[in-house]
């Protein structure tokens, strides 16, 4: 724990070192990309993406699951992803799983684990796109959504080609 209460206490000067601007963040909020993916501590989507404070909006749920959308029955996801498309007008969001995914695991998924886990990842982007704030700006084409997949073991980075079907290196 005291190694994150050290970098905790040294922030201010680690970002002056990475020039980055802290009245520009405390001015405001304006990520232009939301990433939606698992809460397992071994991705971390700023390094995943070089991402720098202020830039990506994370959303992070056991397995990247993206609850179906439920008048009825709000979520902090549901509001979180609200808030990114119509309050911030996020342009894309990514929806990133990975391998070794306990969560896409603990399903009782029978065979190939990694086949499971792309699946996985394209079944959020259908419950997304079904969201009343998502829906129409699909439609007119100021947001976009991509399926992701990060290999644990090797850094890599794969994206859904939904004409291959398949999903391929960045």
């Amino acid at each position: 724990m005291e190694r994150f209460r050290d970098h905790a206490r040294t922030y201010s000067a680690r970002a002056a070192a990475y020039s980055v601007d802290l009245d520009r963040l405390a001015a405001g909020h304006a990520p232009y990309v939301m990433i939606i993916t698992c809460s397992d501590a071994r991705l971390v989507p700023a390094l995943i993406t070089g991402s720098r404070p202020g830039d990506l909006l994370e959303l992070r749920t056991h397995g990247g699951t993206v609850p179906r959308f439920d008048p009825e029955d709000p979520s902090g996801e549901a509001a979180t992803i609200e808030f990114a498309v119509e309050g911030l007008r996020i342009a894309d969001i990514i929806v990133c799983g990975h391998s070794h995914c306990e969560a896409v695991g603990s399903a009782g998924t029978a065979g190939d684990i990694t086949a499971a886990g792309h699946w996985h990842v394209v079944q959020q982007l259908d419950v997304l796109s079904d969201y009343p704030c998502v829906a129409p700006r699909l439609v007119d084409g100021t947001l976009r959504l991509h399926a992701w997949f990060h290999e644990i073991g090797t850094g890599t980075t794969l994206q859904h080609r939904p004409g291959a079907n398949a999903f391929l290196p960045l």
